[in-house]
Formats: structure tokens, sequence, C-alpha cells
């Protein structure tokens, strides 16, 4: 963390949102919460909007309405942008650097992404982080056409990303003696990304992965949620009774997960110490993974109906904290990339096994083992996804980028109070399904400025 020497009793504030300040960040005084969002808005190259006049009041309970407005305000009180890390980590670079004074042409050119195309264009290390899902965040913007911009939707940039990262996954394990109860598929090792220069070739789906797509959708649970979702009309819900009901959704959700893992074909072949090291880590992420897909219609109608009938405090919604703010763009941005991708009960499949599946975790016995099946699912799903959507070449990439994107997600679920999850959730829904209907209207997917809706 940067450190600033302070005269005795002086309470400093953040030349941005003037709030209290922590100290000398990226060459100016500003607090933790404009700190971070200046850090997650050039890190993940986010390009905003305003929907006013680009002169939105900062302070520190207006600074979360208008992202735009926000980040401008960095860069013209001199933010250094050539402060932050390149490798995203805590802890910036060249502290010696002060506040900057940068053009206006060049404070619009970064407003409007174009720097970031530029650098884009540069040769970049793909993955440096081992897929720290800090850099494949969202983004709120749009662009013409109704369809979600490059830089908010990565599809582009890292697309390409992936595609040098399962390239590498397949030199590295090319030569690797596997084990025959653990079998590759090895047609797949010769799996070369399709060049966009060239047509699809239509092709059979391997036997190999039918076998194994069947196992795993035949484990899945897809009957709809039984927890009932259903209030008269007029009533005004509590947010202890939105929370009673949170943890109820919970619940059933977490037992499916629990009864799916024991109807997994590798199950037997897990250790009791793996398995529960597994499910105690992944099961938040299972949940988020099946509320965004398979149970989608229930979550974003049923309960966005019930959270619509939910109206928070003045001071719940003063309250909200960074991390619940960062955590509701995270979720908006990975509904809205589902529904663009429409991913079939196939691909979730893979997904969650993929996901479930995860050899980094601490505490594991048999690492080698989890790597191999992984590794198995993994080139299953890109055969599936390549057969089944020729005309995608991409797909496959921009599936996979949303397991780390997930996994943050969970992580940073943790880190928001609970007694916020009621207006985290209300917020969530109404913005997704706001897009929804958008959506179906033909209009332009609405763009969401960090703004909780009150009703």
């Amino acid at each position: 963390m940067d450190t600033w020497e302070d005269d005795q009793g002086d309470q400093r504030t953040c030349l941005i949102c003037g709030d209290r300040a922590t100290g000398l960040h990226y060459g100016i005084i500003s607090c933790e919460g404009c700190k971070g969002f200046f850090k997650r808005s050039i890190c993940n190259k986010r390009v905003y909007r305003c929907s006013r006049d680009k002169n939105c009041e900062m302070s520190r309970k207006q600074r979360n309405r208008c992202q735009y407005c926000r980040l401008l305000k960095c860069l013209q009180m001199g933010m250094n942008r050539k402060a932050i890390r390149e490798d995203g980590m805590p802890g910036g670079r060249n502290k010696s650097i002060g506040p900057v004074q940068i053009s206006d042409e060049e404070i619009e050119r970064i407003m409007s992404g174009q720097e970031f195309k530029e650098e884009a264009s540069l040769p970049e290390h793909a993955w440096s982080n081992n897929g720290d899902s800090d850099h494949s965040s969202p983004g709120n913007g749009v662009s013409e056409g109704n369809q979600p911009s490059p830089v908010s939707t990565l599809s582009s940039n890292r697309s390409l990303e992936m595609n040098g990262y399962t390239a590498a996954l397949r030199d590295q394990y090319m030569g690797t003696p596997v084990p025959s109860h653990y079998p590759f598929l090895p047609h797949l090792f010769g799996y070369t990304a399709q060049s966009g220069l060239l047509p699809p070739q239509p092709r059979g789906l391997y036997p190999q992965s039918q076998t194994l797509i069947s196992q795993l959708v035949a484990a899945e649970d897809l009957a709809p949620l039984a927890t009932p979702m259903l209030i008269e009309d007029g009533y005004k819900v509590t947010q202890v009774e939105l929370f009673a009901l949170l943890c109820r959704l919970a619940d059933e959700l977490l037992f499916r997960q629990i009864s799916w893992i024991k109807k997994l074909p590798f199950f037997c072949e897990l250790s009791i110490e793996d398995y529960t090291c597994l499910l105690s880590s992944t099961w938040q992420e299972l949940i988020l993974l099946s509320c965004l897909t398979i149970y989608s219609t229930q979550i974003f109608g049923d309960l966005a109906d019930v959270t619509s009938k939910y109206t928070p405090s003045d001071e719940e919604l003063q309250g909200f904290s960074e991390d619940g703010m960062e955590v509701m763009e995270r979720l908006i941005y990975l509904f809205r990339k589902f529904h663009q991708l429409k991913i079939s009960n196939e691909e979730y499949a893979c997904m969650k096994a993929i996901n479930f599946l995860n050899q980094d975790i601490r505490g594991l016995t048999n690492v080698s083992q989890l790597e191999q099946l992984n590794k198995r699912y993994w080139y299953v799903c890109q055969d599936y996804t390549e057969y089944k959507y020729p005309h995608q070449p991409k797909r496959f990439p921009e599936i996979m980028i949303c397991l780390p994107e997930i996994r943050c997600i969970a992580g940073k679920l943790v880190n928001v109070p609970l007694e916020q999850l009621p207006l985290l959730f209300k917020a969530v829904l109404h913005s997704c399904k706001s897009s929804l209907n958008n959506f179906r209207a033909g209009s332009s997917p609405c763009v969401t400025t960090g703004t909780a809706p009150g009703n």
C-alpha cells in the first residue's frame, strides 16, 4: 500500500470525492475507494458512458452514480496511470512520480477507449498472471448496433489470449504420458485455432466427447427450483424476509451441487479428502454458474419479481460498500455475457466440471489426477463447441474466460456484509431484467452507471 507522511491531526480529504484520504495514491491524495476505482478502470481498460452532461457531482455519496465522470476527474486531478503496476498486483510503481498533467486530447483518448485499442495492438505476454480474473472484469460500455463494445466484453483481445493459452497447454501436455484410466482425447491434441480467413469445415462430434458430455448432462438436475418465490400483489418485502429467501435458495442450490458431484462419472475415483476440499472451495462458484445459466429464468424472473417489492432505506443505499458495487458490476457483466452466448446444457455441464476440478486449490492430495481430469473436460468442451457452433470460432475461448470471472466474484462476495446482500441482489436483478426487456424490445442494452436502484 502507498504510504504518506501526515501532519499530526491533519485530516486530509480525497481530491476526487472529498472522502477521508488514506494516502498518496498514483500521484495524488485520495481515498481507498477512488484509488481502487482508478486502478480497476485502467487495468481492465474500461470505457464508461455518462447519461448526463459529463459534469456529474463527485462526493462520497454520489461518486458511484457516474463512473465516467469519476474516472474523468481522476485524470483531470492528475492521477498517474503509469504508476499502476503492469501485473495488476497491489503496490504501485514509479512512486517518485507525482501528479501528471495531460492534455484534453489525451484524456479524451483514454475516456473513449482509443488509447487502450492502440495498446492492445502491441505484443503482450498473454495470461502472464496465470489467469488472474482481475484482468477479465466487466465494463459497462456499449457500442453501436446494440453490441457490447470490445473494450467492455473483452471478446476480441481475450479470445486471442485464450487461443495462445490453449496452444501453450497443448504443447505442454503433448508429450505427457497419460494413465490408461485417465485418457485424453488424442485427436484433440492436434487442435489448431481456425483462421478467420477460412470458412469453418463441418465435422462430426468425436464419440469419446459425446459419451463424456452425456454423462455430465445426466448428472445434472435440470428441474426448476422448488423454493417458493411467489409474493402477493401489493405486499412489501422486508430486508429480513428477502435475506431469509436468499438463504433458502442457497440451501437448495447447495444441496443440488452435492447431489451432482456424487453422480459425476469420476466421483468414485476422488478421495474423500479431495472431494471435500473441492466442494468447500467451489460451491459458491457452482451456485453462481447455475444461477446465471440453467436457472436464470427463475432467478431473473421469479426472484426479480420478489426483490422488486423490497424497498431499501436511504441508510442502506448510502452504506452500500465498494465491494458490493464491484460484485454488482461483475455480475451484471457476466449475465449479459451469458445471455449473449446462450450457453447450452452441454456447455454448462462442461463448465461446471472444469470449474470444480480446480487443481490449484490448496490442500489437495492428488493434484496430478485432478489436472488430468480437468484437461479432459477442457478438450471435450472445446470439441463440442467447435462441432455445434462451427461459425463461432471464438465461442470456446469466450466461454472459458467466464470461469475465472466467476471465481473472482465468489471470492469478493464473501467480503460483502450480509445485511447488504438483499440490496445487492435487488440491484443486480433489477439491472439484468431491464437489460432483458431492452433486448426483447430491440433497443440498446441499458448502461449501468453504478447506481443501486431504489425501487
